[in-house]
């Protein structure tokens, strides 16, 4: 009896000694916390998600093997950030990938210590997330998508494409006023130049958007541009509609975004950068200090433009854009 009892237990430590094995490289693996305001559900964010993995296993990452990833959704309820941040903290994460000023915002108060690597924001060094683009100092580093600069760009399209054009529409949300504040002020500049009036219009939640384009209705805006904003990235279903509805040509700042129904989309693709945000995760694990890392900015940017969007509103689109554009949507 004795020497079968001695078989079962050699049995047993032998048949668990693998799990035990897989437990402890399981817990020795680095984890990486992934902060989004959006919700896994929505396909641009499902597909930056996977950009970003994908930027990980091009640099020798296999998710459960060499490193482990904690991903945190609000599901557009921006006042769960500070607690999904808190999580990720309590969690020891090695380092924190962020998407969009509020979860920089949220990640930068949970810790002064753990590396935070953004994935896509407008001006970090203008929200006081970094020093400068050189030397961000602190524990924050990662991707700039230049995003001010790039409403411009968005009202010379528009007024080349239609050349009538005098009131231009323009949705953003006060929530995150410095990112608002500032494309305003480069869309303003640019709008005298060009001999355009804007309208810009504030929406603080899906609840204030119909009443947003109902005013762009009572002013006859002739076009609308919208300002780079995670909410209203989440809600592009119901703005597109409401454009349509209004026969209204619209802009969107990620080409990402143009196959939704938007007459043109001019910007840099956010996928890229979500991939790239990948190559920062591999040097914070590698030793280097977020303080050390430049910022990156976008080198390249595209214009796509949608001509079943422009036949549906009567438009045609001059050969001027058409031969600029790296996308045509027919």
């Amino acid at each position: 009896m004795r020497r079968i009892g001695l078989a079962v237990v050699l049995a047993l430590v032998l048949a668990l000694e693998p799990l035990a094995s897989d437990a402890q490289q399981a817990a020795n693996i680095p984890r990486i916390g992934f902060l989004s305001p959006s919700s896994l559900s929505q396909p641009r964010t499902t597909r930056y998600f996977q950009a970003f993995r994908q930027g990980l296993r091009e640099l020798g990452y296999v998710e459960g093997q060499n490193i482990a990833i904690e991903s945190r959704w609000a599901e557009s309820k921006f006042d769960r950030l500070p607690g999904l941040a808190a999580e990720l903290v309590r969690l020891r994460v090695t380092v924190i990938v962020t998407y969009g000023e509020p979860a920089v915002r949220a990640a930068k108060q949970a810790t002064t210590t753990i590396p935070i690597v953004m994935a896509a924001t407008v001006d970090p060094v203008r929200m006081g997330f970094v020093a400068n683009l050189a030397h961000p100092g602190g524990n924050i580093t990662g991707i700039s998508t230049m995003q001010p600069e790039l409403v411009e760009k968005q009202l010379e399209l528009l007024k080349e494409a239609i050349p009538r054009l005098s009131l231009v529409a323009v949705l953003g949300n006060p929530t995150h006023e410095t990112g608002n504040a500032l494309q305003m002020r480069h869309a303003e500049g640019t709008a005298r130049a060009l001999g355009l009036r804007l309208q810009p219009l504030k929406v603080r939640g899906p609840s204030e958007i119909e009443g947003a384009f109902a005013a762009m209705a009572a002013e006859r805006a002739g076009a609308l541009i919208i300002l780079v904003d995670t909410m209203l990235l989440d809600q592009q279903p119901r703005v597109v509609d409401l454009a349509a509805r209004q026969r209204l040509p619209m802009v969107w700042p990620q080409i990402d975004q143009a196959e939704a129904g938007a007459l043109m989309a001019y910007g840099p693709s956010v996928s890229e950068r979500f991939r790239r945000a990948a190559t920062y995760v591999d040097k914070i694990l590698k030793g280097a200090k977020p303080a050390d890392l430049p910022i990156e900015q976008p080198t390249k940017f595209e214009l796509v433009v949608n001509l079943k969007t422009a036949n549906a509103l009567g438009l045609t689109i001059p050969q001027s854009i058409l031969v600029r554009a790296d996308e045509i949507i027919r």
